[in-house]
């Protein structure tokens, strides 16, 4: 792990893209950013318009890549949910983090966060700004040492338990500790759709924190699995545009709306019609911003938790909503985790602009800290606030490390052009490798393995070198 440098930054003291003073705290603490952190489900790096989307347009996000930086090399912290997130929030890769798989505990929630982790919440929070979180957690069960509220959350609403997420019309949220009853959703009801209810209370979020910093934290639901949207004219501008074939999920029974998906006559119409919720979310989220006055001193990023899934219907191949890359959701070939990313800061990031800067989840808390002017423990992540405002020489990865627990163990790492995976991680016998240069060939087509073997061997040690032996998470025992 490395130690973070605050390059350019006196300690105690937050960037600022214009001169402080010390005279005056209320000015100084406005000139802060508000920050807002969107992160949606399984959309892939092809499923953004301004990606090269071409079957549906996101036109809210499409105006953020107008006013913002658009990421061309940005990876999650894994191919799946809550590792990823976990990477995110916590600054560390899947080799360090707390959390290196998606791992269920009863009745509901999944393996918690532990005690005393250094979060992006806690780096906030120690800043003076008010926290909240709306959408899916999965980083501790309700009450548990990962509760949001017990790792910085001052307001969290949503789906603690990301299993019972993939249930858009769930029969309870969780506000705090506060179980929140939706009975018109029981028994199959269609009462309330849950990402309307949590977007309304990050919309209120905004509006009650105004006057005070805030770190926003959107990790929205959407486009995960299950297909299903509201009956309103989001899914009626869809319905017929494109060829479908039904598909037959879970409509009753022990898993239904327990992790279960729902059967949908039009899988295609409605993954568009999410995605497009998604970005009408975002829409909504910038006005809001608008209408305070706060959209000139608020940063946002728009990013997601890895790539498209094929759950439920949905078909990420006739979307391409990996892009030209291969993969999905569960690989580490880049189409699992290469993903869309975007900030806007105005008057700090230069508007429609691209950059290939190689960058990935862990960075977050080093450029947060640095932005806010805190200091971190270590961690595996170098601040990109260079990048992002083109002042200052901006420090570059070595390489980029990630793990993933099911079919069979999964490793990779990019260094430079060079990628390695190691698949069946579980067995070092069965263990195999592939070596792709991401320069020449980006869709990962020719394994070159047997013509680099000295590539292949120094990037074995790498990343060995990158894992730390987790009891709760055995990958492999290094040999």
């Amino acid at each position: 792990m490395k130690t973070l440098l605050l390059t350019g930054l006196v300690a105690g003291t937050a960037f600022s893209p214009q001169l402080t003073t010390a005279s005056n705290k209320k000015t100084d603490k406005n000139k802060r950013p508000n920050v807002v952190f969107i992160i949606a489900d399984d959309l892939g790096y092809g499923d953004l318009s301004c990606y090269g989307q071409e079957n549906f347009k996101t036109p809210n996000i499409d105006k953020l890549a107008q006013e913002g930086l658009r990421f061309t090399q940005c990876y999650s912290g894994t191919t799946v949910s809550a590792p990823s997130r976990s990477s995110l929030i916590t600054g560390l890769h899947t080799g360090h983090t707390p959390i290196r798989g998606n791992k269920e505990v009863q009745p509901e929630g999944q393996f918690a966060l532990p005690a005393g982790t250094q979060t992006l919440f806690s780096i906030f929070k120690q800043a003076g700004y008010t926290t909240g979180a709306f959408g899916k957690w999965g980083l501790g069960s309700p009450g548990s040492e990962g509760d949001p509220n017990k790792q910085g959350v001052d307001n969290f609403y949503g789906f603690n338990c990301q299993l019972l997420a993939h249930n858009y019309y769930a029969d309870h949220l969780w506000e705090n500790d506060k179980r929140i009853e939706l009975p018109g959703n029981y028994n199959g009801g269609y009462g309330s759709y849950t990402q309307d209810l949590i977007q309304d209370k990050a919309l209120e979020f905004i509006e009650k924190n105004k006057d005070e910093n805030f770190f926003l934290f959107l990790p929205y639901v959407l486009p995960h699995a299950e297909l299903i949207v509201p009956e309103d004219s989001i899914i009626q501008k869809f319905r017929g545009m494109y060829p479908e074939t039904p598909y037959k999920g879970i409509d009753s029974g022990a898993a239904f709306r327990k992790g279960g998906y729902c059967s949908q006559v039009y899988p295609r119409a409605t993954f568009a019609a999410m995605v497009y919720r998604l970005d009408v979310y975002v829409g909504q989220v910038v006005s809001k911003l608008k209408e305070l006055g706060l959209y000139e001193n608020t940063m946002i990023v728009f990013t997601s938790d890895n790539g498209p899934h094929k759950e439920g219907g949905a078909d990420p191949d006739f979307f391409n909503g990996n892009g030209i890359y291969r993969g999905h959701k569960r690989d580490l070939y880049e189409g699992g985790i290469r993903v869309p990313f975007i900030a806007v800061w105005p008057g700090s990031i230069a508007q429609g602009k691209e950059t290939p800067f190689m960058c990935s989840f862990w960075d977050m808390m080093p450029t947060f800290a640095q932005i806010t002017g805190q200091k971190t423990k270590e961690g595996d992540g170098l601040s990109i606030l260079p990048t992002l405002t083109g002042k200052g020489k901006q420090e570059e990865h070595q390489s980029l490390y990630f793990e993933f627990q099911e079919e069979g163990g999964k490793q990779a790492i990019r260094k430079g052009d060079w990628k390695l995976i190691r698949f069946k991680a579980n067995n070092e016998a069965a263990s195999y490798y592939e070596l792709y240069n991401i320069a020449a060939d980006p869709q990962e087509i020719h394994n070159v393995a047997a013509s680099h073997p000295e590539m292949v061997s120094a990037l074995k040690q790498l990343m060995l070198a990158s894992h730390v032996d987790d009891p709760n998470w055995p990958l492999y025992q290094k040999r």
